[in-house]
């Protein structure tokens, strides 16, 4: 049996159970209940209406993607035919990045469940408008398999697959010169979507960043070792639904990736902490020695952040459920999780990292953000952003790589 395939004892039980009452998104299926109207924490972003790519609740054993979406009155996603939202070249100023000079032989894995069939071509309509390298497969910058590491794509997903083409962008924005590969799990159980990081670290990626998350249970402590792939960044996106903690973002093995409000005046960008991210003290997993704040006995969440706040969203290019296709807004940790892992890549250190503990002692090569909340814990640092260490922002966003 080869390696990536050992069991999945406790998340196949899991699965089992929930899987008479999985309900992943269809095509068209936004509705009006789940369409929300939102003003970013600065107070200077311009109110838009929202909705979940993934709307929940999720089954047990289950997670959801973390992305968010402008849509129109009825609730389907909002397209414009020119890029709105912040570009490719917004994100590396505002985090000081090299994105034109470094990355050149990493490859950074996106790990999603479903299959979005139209992967690469809106891919390289993103790369194509902001004049960034094509990345295809005929020139082996592209790549997407399933869950074993085959053509045998499982059926398409109308909200994976937006998660997707946010996902692909995100590191293109970041890591033009980086090379991607797409592991699409069967079904967004967390037992096929653990099989798929397993993958992704079999392919020889350097950093692979999970979109998603779920309910903790207590069987993560022993299902968080498909995550621990040492020398590989492994980012996950902490949640969308403000304080709280969820799964995978809990593991002590990889790197939990909050959310900011990011809003540019001239030349300059600042931030706060966005509301909708996900924070606070894992209920089952210990805590690892590299953290030592002392409000949370077990692993805190979480430990770096970037823009999240669907109100200081991002341009994303979609066709799967637009025709024939257009540029979108998209906000969520779902943003955050692809940012940091192409900021890994840049970086090319992830060989000698100790899962996310590079930060905590590089707080230098960090932007300290002091201000924001995510939710209602007696005016803790768990969910209350301040100087130094905070849950909803972790220690910072990027100032250049030196933290990564």
């Amino acid at each position: 049996m080869r390696p990536k395939a050992r069991a999945l004892l406790g998340l196949a039980a899991l699965a089992t159970l929930a899987a008479c009452s999985e309900t992943p998104t269809q095509p068209n299926t936004i509705t009006a209940p789940t369409v929300t109207a939102s003003q970013s924490a600065t107070g200077l972003a311009m109110r838009a209406l929202h909705a979940r790519v993934c709307p929940g609740p999720a089954a047990a054993g289950f997670a959801l993607c973390h992305s968010i979406v402008q849509v129109d009155k009825g609730g389907k996603p909002k397209p414009n035919p020119t890029p709105s939202g912040y570009t490719p070249s917004d994100l590396q100023a505002a985090y000081n990045l090299p994105s034109a000079s470094a990355g050149s032989g990493q490859t950074v894995a996106i790990v999603d469940a479903y299959d979005d069939p139209n992967a690469e071509s809106d891919l390289a309509v993103y790369r194509s408008q902001f004049g960034l390298p094509a990345c295809t497969t005929a020139n082996g910058c592209f790549r997407k398999v399933d869950q074993n590491g085959g053509t045998s794509y499982p059926r398409s997903d109308a909200g994976w697959s937006e998660e997707i083409s946010l996902d692909l962008d995100m590191v293109s924005a970041i890591c033009p010169n980086c090379n991607i590969v797409l592991v699409e799990a069967s079904s967004n159980s967390f037992a096929n979507l653990a099989a798929a990081v397993d993958e992704a670290a079999s392919l020889g990626a350097n950093a692979i960043s999970n979109s998603y998350g779920g309910s903790e249970y207590s069987s993560e402590t022993s299902d968080q070792s498909h995550y621990d792939h040492p020398g590989i960044a492994i980012t996950v996106s902490t949640g969308d639904n403000g304080y709280g903690v969820e799964f995978p973002a809990a593991s002590r093995y990889v790197t939990a990736v909050g959310g900011t409000s990011l809003t540019k005046s001239g030349n300059s960008y600042s931030e706060t902490a966005w509301s909708g991210a996900g924070s606070g003290c894992s209920a089952y997993i210990s805590k690892p020695s590299w953290q030592t704040d002392a409000g949370c006995a077990n692993r805190t969440v979480g430990d770096v952040s970037a823009v999240a706040d669907p109100n200081t969203g991002v341009a994303v290019y979609d066709t799967y459920r637009l025709h024939p296709g257009g540029w979108l807004v998209f906000g969520g940790t779902s943003v955050s999780s692809p940012i940091i892992a192409g900021v890994y890549a840049l970086a090319g250190n992830a060989a000698s990292l100790t899962y996310g503990s590079f930060s905590y002692s590089h707080l230098s090569a960090l932007n300290d953000i002091t201000s924001g909340s995510n939710g209602s814990c007696g005016g803790s640092y768990l969910c209350t952003a301040g100087t130094g260490y905070d849950g909803p922002t972790g220690n910072g966003t990027p100032k250049g790589t030196g933290a990564f």
